[in-house]
């Protein structure tokens, strides 16, 4: 294949200025590209996952060569939804080369008593925590004053599954309401002082995973989800950063609800149709996604990826993002990133 750039990704600087600027809803001459790179930039840059997780210096590193490889505008600090349960003493299971994982088998707070002993993890108390913050400075440093940083913290149910595992925790919801409330207020409030540590680390937005909230469906999600993640985000705004919103899984019939958050983006799965997403969000609402990552991005060619954004973008219209539905697979042939980010750089994306 050609080069990344000579396929259209267009240097990376500006980019910072273009997000921001359409985030506010001012005119840019093109659209920005934000796809999720993971174990893609971790296969881009030749090195084992658990090494991209385990030390900022090897996820830094990786998500600079990505982010100039492919013309992206940001770099990113994702990399699992573990740092914040792994500092809170919960089991994790760590694998060569696939995302660490939570022991369910041996859930933190197996019983619900267990949550009132429990206490805040310090973000800068040298776990997990602190090694995303050090990737955060890292990026900052390697190029943030022209390409957006990006952070990331676990949204309040993501993170009470992880702390009581998401089996039981679909119970909880029937059988003992009061704890789920209590589970999701104390996650609200270790995210809240995550968040605030990268945002002095310098990150410009927090990305807010909340995974779980598409299994429990609109009621269930607006009575206990939705006002937590409304805490988190104004929390976040405050401190003067941006938000991305990010729940996998079919959320269609709560984008109405997403949208009054007050997110910055609104980064939707697949399953969600970006047509009907955009009459439930509003038009000022800014919309992310929505390629299937396997079926319409690793396993497509460029030309079926450049017609499939077309369509994504008539139904999104001008306050869009460009990206995949979720995370881009590590197997992802590089010509179709790459067109991916073409797309971007070729279509106008005045607000």
């Amino acid at each position: 294949m050609t080069g990344a750039r000579d396929a259209g990704a267009g240097p990376a600087g500006g980019s910072r200025e273009l997000v921001l600027r359409h985030l506010a809803g001012l005119p840019v001459d093109r659209l920005p590209a934000m796809p999720i790179t993971m174990m893609f930039a971790a296969r881009l840059a030749g090195v084992p996952y658990a090494d991209y997780c385990r030390d900022a210096t090897v996820l830094a590193r990786a998500q600079g060569l990505v982010a100039d490889t492919f013309g992206f505008d940001h770099v990113s600090c994702i990399s699992d939804p573990t740092r914040e349960a792994s500092d809170l003493g919960a089991t994790i299971q760590w694998f060569d080369d696939q995302p660490p994982a939570i022991d369910e088998s041996d859930a933190l707070l197996a019983e619900p008593r267990h949550l009132a002993a429990l206490r805040p993890a310090d973000p800068l108390g040298g776990g997990r925590m602190t090694d995303r913050i050090r990737a955060v400075e890292l990026l900052r440093a390697g190029g943030g004053s022209t390409r957006i940083v990006e952070g990331w913290v676990e949204g309040p149910i993501a993170e009470g599954a992880d702390l009581r595992g998401i089996n039981t925790l679909m119970l909880d919801f029937y059988d003992d309401p009061g704890f789920v409330g209590e589970l999701f207020d104390f996650a609200t409030e270790g995210a809240m002082a995550f968040a605030g540590a990268q945002v002095d680390a310098g990150v410009d937005i927090v990305g807010i995973g909340d995974a779980a909230a598409s299994l429990v469906g609109p009621s269930l999600y607006e009575e206990f989800v939705w006002p937590r993640e409304k805490r988190l985000i104004d929390r976040i705004h405050g401190l003067g950063a941006k938000v991305r919103l990010h729940i996998c899984g079919n959320m269609s019939r709560s984008v109405g609800a997403m949208a009054r958050l007050g997110a910055d983006i609104i980064d939707l799965d697949s399953l969600v149709p970006l047509e009907a997403a955009r009459v439930a969000a509003g038009p000022d609402q800014v919309l992310l996604g929505n390629l299937n990552p396997v079926t319409e991005l690793m396993g497509s060619t460029p030309e079926a990826i450049t017609n499939r954004l077309a369509a994504c973008h008539r139904a999104a219209g001008s306050r869009w993002i460009v990206g995949a539905g979720c995370e881009i697979p590590a197997a992802t042939p590089r010509e179709n990133v790459a067109a991916l980010v073409a797309y971007a750089r070729t279509s106008v994306g005045t607000a």
